[in-house]
């Protein structure tokens, strides 16, 4: 495969659904990197069809799926035409989990590809797919379907993607592929794709996509890089003051007065020993400004990742209403962003953003029902009777508890999985006229709106970065 132009800005991965397509595209227009957000893409998808698919884009990507029988059946379980009522809950999707399910996997196959698709629609520039390694119950069949529309990177964080290259050879080559799952109490566990076993056909290999890991320290990148069997393609040396999560501080976890975690020198990431990986890099978290592309340049990187403009551009995949709520918030400087050290269930600080009317209020967290119906946060753990089963802080606490967990493992968890999809227009509609509140994340820093117009784009964005930088 012949090297690919190496961008200079790549565009956060920011799920649910916030990097959707049309971010993605939009970037990948100008010529940078656009990335998809690939997590939840199949209850994403779903929840479109069932909406009606406004505009025809979802049922126009599948209608290029290379195996239009599975798509056919994809849309056949979840299309309405002209939509549901806004009051109409959504049907629910597979839940992900050890035992097969091809529904499942055709779902996610689809699902991925269509998004993928969408974001590489005419143009030539380059889209990017990013996952999270937390929910590796996921990753095969989400990967395979990326892969499929021709994905040009992964990228993945939450985690150490040792056993992603792997994937992404034996994808390439359409092998059965397979990939280790952390089970707490068990070990051997594996979850796969069987490409030419799940269509039925045997396809023309998909190119490799590029791998880069999303690391938050020198130490994790250069255990990756010591292996060609683990060495990524590259890395994206993510900071703490990123949206959403970010590593915890190495050593016992201490707060600081205002309840946030405290980092210090141990979490600082020596630059040099990354470049000295030889191994192209790019920085992110707090560097979304012309300077901070000049401060990356000057430590060696080959440019930045940036998420929050993005997410409050025109094309961002949040609800506008809330992207309009949050952006005047930040203009003004009125915004608190906390890196809240028990919201996530994944035990990972997580960025909140305040504001009125969402999870980040104690009254909506304290009214919402608590129950994990979606599960993409769920982690398998081994029964006493040897049976697999799954749980999750933000489930109800008896219910937690009785599967061997303490109560104070689920206190102030958020649900982020209906949050997140809330936050992008697709909160569930539960009996009794319940509707799920929506989640908002951030960066801590939001001095990237500096400069930059009211009501953006992405074009504004790349603009605003590669031309005010001097580099």
């Amino acid at each position: 495969m012949a090297e690919p132009i190496r961008p200079v800005l790549i565009q956060g991965g920011m799920g649910v659904g916030v990097s959707g397509w049309r971010l993605a595209r939009a970037v990948a227009r100008t010529g940078q990197l656009g990335v998809v957000s690939g997590t939840a893409l199949d209850v994403t998808l779903a929840r479109r069809l069932q909406r009606g698919d406004p505009g025809g884009h979802v049922r126009r990507a599948l209608a290029r799926f290379p195996v239009p029988e599975v798509a056919e059946r994809v849309l056949g379980r979840y299309f309405v035409p002209g939509g549901t009522g806004e009051d109409v809950p959504f049907r629910p999707v597979p839940r992900l989990g050890l035992r097969p399910n091809r529904a499942r996997d055709e779902l996610a196959v689809v699902a991925n590809f269509a998004e993928v698709f969408l974001a590489k629609e005419g143009h030539d520039g380059p889209v990017g797919v990013n996952y999270l390694e937390k929910i590796q119950l996921a990753t095969p069949a989400a990967v395979y379907g990326a892969m499929l529309a021709g994905a040009d990177y992964v990228l993945i964080g939450a985690g150490i993607p040792v056993e992603i290259p792997r994937l992404l050879d034996d994808l390439s080559e359409h092998r059965p592929a397979r990939i280790s799952v952390a089970v707490a109490g068990g070990d051997g566990h594996t979850v796969g794709i069987d490409p030419a076993g799940l269509l039925g056909h045997r396809l023309t290999p998909p190119a490799r996509p590029r791998l880069l890991a999303i690391v938050s320290a020198h130490v994790l990148a250069a255990y990756l890089a010591r292996s060609p069997v683990t060495r990524p393609d590259g890395f994206v040396i993510e900071t703490p003051v990123a949206g959403g999560h970010s590593a915890p501080p190495r050593g016992r976890m201490t707060l600081d007065a205002a309840g946030e975690p405290v980092y210090g020198p141990r979490d600082e990431t020596d630059l040099g020993k990354v470049a000295a990986l030889g191994l192209p890099f790019w920085l992110a978290g707090g560097y979304g400004t012309p300077g901070g592309l000049e401060r990356a340049s000057a430590a060696g990187a080959e440019g930045i990742q940036v998420g929050s403009a993005f997410a409050l551009c025109r094309e961002s995949g949040l609800e506008p209403g809330l992207r309009r709520r949050l952006r005047e918030q930040a203009a003004s400087g009125a915004l608190q962003v906390r890196n809240e050290p028990r919201a996530s269930p994944t035990g990972f600080p997580f960025k909140v953003a305040a504001v009125a009317g969402t999870l980040s209020e104690q009254e909506v967290y304290e009214a919402r029902p608590r129950l994990c119906d979606l599960g993409y946060l769920r982690t398998p753990y081994t029964k006493p009777d040897g049976a697999i089963g799954y749980r999750c802080p933000a489930e109800p606490v008896d219910t937690y508890v009785r599967k061997g967990r303490p109560a104070e493992e689920a206190a102030e968890r958020r649900c982020l999985c209906n949050g997140l999809l809330a936050a992008i227009g697709l909160g569930q509609h539960r009996a009794g006229g319940y509707d799920e509140p929506p989640l908002l994340t951030l960066g801590q820093d939001t001095g990237f709106l500096d400069g930059l117009p009211d009501d953006h784009s992405a074009a504004d964005v790349v603009a605003h970065i590669l031309l005010g930088a001097r580099i």
